[in-house]
């Protein structure tokens, strides 16, 4: 099973895009290489398959990367399935993965995270979670951004070695990863992982 993720830059003609498409690359980089795992289209969308587990995580670690520039934000929408055909180019395959992404993806208005699979039951659960979640995740200042997205890259790292890797004071990540409630969203990306599996 799959997670494809169809997303888009809230925002981005107000900022030039040199400041935040080299940090979209390097984080759709982590997850595969481009065109056949990610690819960037129309400018300022993108989409990318990673495994079905880690459609959530990938989903954060976007978010964390683009609210790490002040003024912009990233609509997400991550559908579950099946992979029918692979396509030289990520966005040319097909299958239920892809139509519910994209048709999700259609559907997001105010809400900037969402998930579709073919369990309507988990989706509403989850899609809850999601929505509480990103009252929080939606209002991420850039600095709190930054260290969550260290902390997403680094997930076996203590406060003290995340201090080390940003040249912070371990008391500046320990406020920035309460402030941005990083520890209930990741407990939220656990509750997802295991619904998947």
């Amino acid at each position: 099973m799959f997670a494809i993720l169809t997303g888009d830059i809230i925002n981005s003609r107000q900022v030039n895009s040199s400041q935040w498409i080299d940090d979209l690359t390097t984080t759709l980089n982590q997850y595969g290489s481009s065109p056949q795992q990610w690819e960037i289209y129309r400018g300022d969308s993108f989409q990318l398959e990673v495994a079905a587990a880690n459609g959530l995580l990938a989903a954060l670690h976007l978010k964390a990367t683009i609210r790490q520039h002040a003024g912009l934000d990233v609509r997400v929408a991550i559908g579950l399935g099946q992979k029918d055909y692979e396509g030289a180019q990520v966005t040319q395959s097909n299958g239920p993965a892809f139509v519910r992404s994209g048709q999700l993806f259609d559907e997001l208005r105010k809400q900037t995270l969402a998930v579709r699979s073919d369990d309507e039951k988990r989706d509403a659960h989850i899609n809850q979670l999601l929505a509480l979640a990103t009252l929080t995740i939606d209002h991420w200042a850039p600095g709190a951004a930054a260290v969550v997205k260290v902390a997403i890259e680094h997930p076996n790292a203590n406060q003290q070695e995340l201090a080390r890797i940003m040249g912070k004071s371990q008391s500046t990540i320990s406020e920035a990863l309460k402030r941005a409630g990083f520890e209930e969203i990741m407990r939220m990306e656990q509750t997802f992982k295991n619904s998947i599996s």
